[in-house]
């Protein structure tokens, strides 16, 4: 798989602050109201739409729009490809090919 850094980038910024971290926990049990993350977080709704707009780009989150509010969800699909990269940007490769016994990466 052939990485897109800047892509990679975007993805792994969406994990790179605590409110965005307490957003995607709250979004584990399902789709939240952008007025119910509001409440929880003890935010202001600029502050919220700063973290929504970095976590949508990354694509772990996805948002639809009702009436005048905004919904959020975890995409899965995002995750997926998050997780993807994560594997790919930590697989160790070995010198060894393929690995003997005594080959360290095992």
């Amino acid at each position: 798989m052939e990485i897109d850094v800047k892509k990679t980038a975007v993805i792994f910024k969406a994990f790179c602050d605590e409110n965005r971290v307490k957003i995607l926990q709250m979004l584990q049990s399902g789709e939240k109201c952008a007025c119910k993350l509001l409440e929880e977080m003890n935010i202001t709704q600029p502050t919220l739409s700063h973290h929504m707009k970095i976590l949508c780009d990354s694509g772990i989150v996805e948002g639809r729009k009702e009436g005048k509010w905004m919904y959020y969800s975890i995409s899965r699909a995002g995750v997926e490809i998050a997780r993807q990269y994560f594997d790919e940007l930590t697989n160790v490769d070995c010198p060894d090919d393929p690995c003997s016994e005594e080959c360290k990466c095992k």
